[in-house]
């Protein structure tokens, strides 16, 4: 039997990608709280895994950090629904239109690497901190995976069946509509889905840097210059930070599944 077909017989159903998953974060706990009472480093620098899990228990019951964190979660949705927003029209207007395509391409690829933590004093300086800083620099963050997912799903198109639609007296927008954006969907859905921890990270960074106002970040920041240092609090931001990540992400990856069976039958159901 060839090595796709043994990869192919392996359970892959949703209880157990859940038990596999759950096995690895039980291991790594176990590996963390192993290496914490150890005590090679100090446990003012790396506290135990079951002290930093009942820290993050008592921040849920906190309301200054449950305040911190709808602060931050605000900043996230704005930013990343108003990523999506824009990046999917323009999206579909390089990826169907080769002269501008081609005009922005030198702006686009200049534009894309540069960090949007860099950008924080500019930002602040022409809109001021706050919340509009955070959502500013999640935008910028955020619109490049769904915008090159966008312009990468048109190019997959099927040509034949555009060309079937031409031939029937169908032209440019009824072509898109009915078939590039179907087509080009499970791609925008995924380029979102990796938006969400793009604009997570600079959600939290930014408000680490700027270091005012509220947010998981702010948290985050003045744990940290504490004297002493308030490590737990640190990390049990850390893990909720990371909590609402694995949340966020396992539901699109439900809603993806749901909505474009088809796509994941056609690539064998691996995600």
């Amino acid at each position: 039997m060839s090595a796709p077909a043994l990869v192919r017989d392996r359970p892959n159903t949703a209880t157990a990608r859940w038990t596999r998953r759950a096995a690895g974060a039980l291991v790594f706990a176990a590996l963390f709280e192993a290496l914490g009472r150890a005590e090679l480093v100090s446990a003012a620098f790396l506290p135990p895994a079951s002290e930093i899990l009942q820290r993050a228990g008592g921040l849920l019951l906190d309301p200054a950090f449950r305040a911190h964190a709808a602060t931050s979660m605000l900043a996230w949705a704005i930013g990343l629904g108003i990523a999506a927003l824009v990046a999917v029209p323009l999206g579909l207007l390089l990826g169907s239109v080769p002269v501008i395509d081609s005009a922005t391409r030198a702006i686009v690829e200049f534009m894309r690497p540069i960090p949007s933590v860099a950008l924080i004093p500019l930002v602040a300086l022409v809109i001021g901190t706050g919340l509009q800083l955070r959502v500013t620099l999640v935008i910028y963050a955020a619109l490049w995976p769904i915008l090159y997912n966008t312009m990468y799903g048109l190019r997959g198109v099927d040509p034949v069946a555009k060309e079937t639609l031409r031939s029937y007296g169908f032209g440019p927008l009824a072509v898109l509509w009915r078939v590039s954006l179907p087509s080009a969907a499970p791609f925008i859905m995924t380029g979102f889905r990796l938006a969400t921890g793009v604009a997570l990270i600079l959600t939290v960074s930014t408000e680490i840097v700027a270091g005012r106002g509220e947010g998981v970040g702010v948290f985050i920041y003045f744990a940290g210059i504490a004297v002493p240092a308030r490590m737990d609090d640190i990390l049990a931001g850390v893990v909720w930070v990371g909590l609402f990540g694995v949340v966020v992400n396992a539901l699109l990856v439900a809603a993806e599944r749901r909505l474009f069976r088809w796509h994941h039958a056609r690539n064998g159901g691996l995600s």
